[in-house]
């Protein structure tokens, strides 16, 4: 907007920062529990609830477990959750992400059979799942391992249609293959399963910040790094065609991670595509206020709630968050 401040002499944009209530009233940006999502880390066993050291608060929880958590959740006004993945073993082919009674697929069942009402989100990718920590299969190149993309999409396209059959409400490819969101679409689409939405991890970056997420999936990669397939920081152009082609591909929200170093590639993904759009609050930013908290050094309310009202304010329409429950409570409390 360009008006000059003449055009309203007796204008005192203070007047209505003087009270609380008036804040809020003229609030151009709005944070409510409803637009979150909590992921979970799901494991095998009975009562295990495993700490994840660079994620306070955060836990690898067995099935019993995460249903008292996203019982707490849901009752806090989270509408939902979003599920990973530690199986019991690993192996190259990434067998237990699409076993009828994988890890994921007994946290749906028994989600659903619990909590009818709450929205179950399932990532698909093969990286908790392979022996290497890879998101594809890997062969012999002349280089070294090579990612495969090809065949790739048919492991991921069964893994999705393994989490349907048991329930899930919303697909979640994160993987950053070519072609997969096609390939889960088709698959999705064959099976029965034609009203399934896929919230696509669109534009996926190659980022520092996700170093306490492979803590608690247990899946940092035994070589190399993902810089062949995940995308490169430098690039935001390279960003929206990434967007563009799952859109084109059957796409029904598109997702920008990490949330706060790409901002500026979430206000431009909802600026362009108009499309539901989601953003991944991810570990590191989690842990960083978590970490800056303990010490003093800033308020963790304070900080967390405009750390996500950016996010908002530059486009998003559903944040992914750890810090989930504990905004909303601080919501519900007229923070």
């Amino acid at each position: 907007m360009n008006v000059a401040p003449a055009a309203f002499p007796r204008s005192r944009p203070r007047r209505l920062r003087s009270l609380p209530a008036l804040r809020r009233l003229v609030a151009e940006t709005r944070l409510s529990a409803s637009q979150l999502i909590l992921p979970l880390f799901a494991r095998p066993g009975r009562r295990e609830r495993r700490p994840i050291g660079s994620m306070p608060g955060v836990f690898q929880l067995s099935v019993d477990e995460l249903l008292k958590e996203a019982e707490t959740a849901f009752k806090a006004g989270v509408p939902g959750v979003i599920l990973f993945g530690i199986p019991a073993s690993k192996d190259s082919r990434a067998t237990g992400a699409y076993a009828r009674n994988g890890i994921v697929q007994q946290a749906v069942r028994a989600l659903r059979r619990e909590l009818p009402d709450l929205l179950i989100v399932t990532d698909v990718c093969l990286c908790e799942y392979m022996s290497h920590g890879h998101c594809g299969l890997v062969e012999k190149g002349p280089r070294g391992p090579v990612i495969r993309n090809d065949p790739t999409l048919a492991l991921l396209a069964r893994t999705a249609v393994s989490h349907a059959e048991a329930g899930a409400d919303l697909i979640a490819p994160s993987d950053m293959m070519d072609g997969r969101v096609g390939a889960i679409r088709e698959a999705l689409d064959k099976s029965g399963f034609t009203d399934t939405p896929i919230m696509s991890y669109a534009a996926k970056f190659a980022s520092a910040f996700y170093g306490p997420f492979r803590e608690a999936a247990e899946s940092a990669p035994h070589f190399g790094d993902r810089r062949s397939y995940q995308m490169d920081a430098a690039n935001g152009d390279e960003a929206l065609r990434e967007v563009a082609l799952d859109i084109q591909e059957g796409a029904d929200i598109v997702m920008v991670k990490p949330a706060l170093a790409y901002l500026d590639i979430l206000h431009r993904v909802k600026s362009e595509f108009r499309l539901p759009t989601a953003a991944y609050a991810v570990s590191g930013e989690f842990s960083m206020i978590k970490a800056a908290a303990a010490r003093g050094w800033i308020d963790e309310r304070g900080a967390t709630l405009e750390a996500l009202l950016s996010i908002r304010r530059a486009g998003a329409d559903i944040i992914l968050t750890y810090s989930a429950v504990d905004v909303a409570g601080w919501l519900k409390a007229g923070a």
